[in-house]
């Protein structure tokens, strides 16, 4: 099978994944839409989620819309100085507006190929900058392991915060009555805590026992390979800025979340927590290969919003708003930018030979 051949077949592959997602939560969405008109007294000519869908876009503030793109290209700017970090100590100094392009050029890639950005922004800077396309992909590595770091404490601080609102939806619950205790005192809960904290207590203890199963072997090489990543950006000579850099990617992400809910009037009175929450299940959408988190965001952002209460049709209507905005608008504008710029910024720069590294 060609090259050609096989990004074709994949790119039609995960085009199909997230067409088939998208189509059956707008199927969903829209039976619960026309069941909901039905109880109101509603004529069925006269209930349309598309119509709905586009109205719900004329009323958005384009205030707000403004500080989400102004939030989204700050958290941009955070990881092209976080990579210019990286590449510092290999002994290359990469000027910003390459890291920059190149890492919107990635995103643009990822509309089309999910995990494809990494290739493509890795391959346009080593031709760039001339930098041997392995060393490129050796600071990704880190990258994205930082990037999975900030995740899981996101994750965590989300249901630190709100374990009680999704513990009461759980339990059939609505988030405001409060019913069905913390989620924290349920004995079931806390039996499973401690549970887990035993196991990991006789994992430590046996833990020269077990490392002759091959599978733990597995998982502690994969323990070290993790841990030798993390403390590389220790050594960095300034490993604090650089954490600020992270922290700063996932602030601005966060923000980008609670300015779309404020963007739409349905939305906007959710407390800073749910807004969270929200943006933990819109996240994990994006870790589901589809292209650019098409149909999979849209899913869990609507899971997410139904814990607060928020229906679902209004809750499509978010995704779709918060989804436009930056992965369509946003990625495709500045990923084509990205292709017109980077030529002219490097037209005096001699490129990588074919050869090189």
């Amino acid at each position: 099978m060609s090259s050609k051949l096989k990004k074709t077949l994949q790119f039609i592959l995960f085009l199909g994944i997230g067409v088939t997602i998208l189509g059956l939560v707008f199927r969903n969405q829209n039976a619960a839409y026309q069941e909901q008109c039905r109880i109101d007294g509603i004529p069925p000519e006269q209930c349309s989620l598309m119509d709905k869908l586009l109205h719900d876009f004329s009323t958005v503030h384009a205030g707000w819309i403004f500080l989400v793109i102004a939030a989204f290209t700050v958290s941009n700017m955070f990881r092209a100085w976080r990579w210019q970090m990286l590449l510092e100590p290999l002994g290359y100094r990469v000027s910003f507006a390459n890291s920059l392009m190149t890492i919107l050029l990635g995103y643009f890639a990822n509309l089309g190929f999910p995990r494809m950005g990494e290739v493509v922004r890795a391959g346009t800077l080593s031709r760039y900058e001339r930098i041997p396309m392995e060393r490129v992909m050796g600071t990704l590595v880190v990258d994205r392991l930082m990037d999975f770091i900030c995740l899981a404490l996101v994750v965590g601080l989300a249901f630190l915060f709100e374990a009680d609102t999704l513990w009461a939806f759980i339990r059939g619950n609505r988030a405001s009555d409060g019913g069905g205790g913390s989620f924290w005192s349920d004995p079931k809960v806390l039996g499973i805590l401690a549970i887990f904290v035993l196991g990991g207590v006789l994992v430590l203890f046996f833990w020269k026992n077990l490392l002759q199963w091959p599978l733990f072997q597995k998982v502690a090489n994969l323990v070290e390979g993790f841990w030798d990543g993390l403390r590389s950006v220790f050594r960095l000579r300034h490993a604090g800025l650089f954490l600020a850099y992270s922290a700063g990617i996932w602030l601005m992400f966060y923000l980008q979340c609670v300015f779309n809910l404020k963007a739409f009037d349905p939305t906007a009175g959710l407390s800073a927590g749910a807004a969270l929450m929200v943006f933990v299940f819109g996240t994990l959408g994006f870790v589901i290969p589809s292209p650019g988190g098409m149909g999979t965001f849209h899913a869990l952002a609507i899971a997410g919003l139904a814990l607060y209460g928020i229906s679902g049709s209004n809750a499509f209507s978010y995704a779709n708003i918060a989804f436009f905005t930056v992965q369509i608008f946003y990625n495709i504008a500045a990923g084509l930018l990205a292709l017109s710029l980077l030529p002219v910024l490097n037209r005096n720069r001699p490129q990588k030979s074919a050869d090189a590294g």
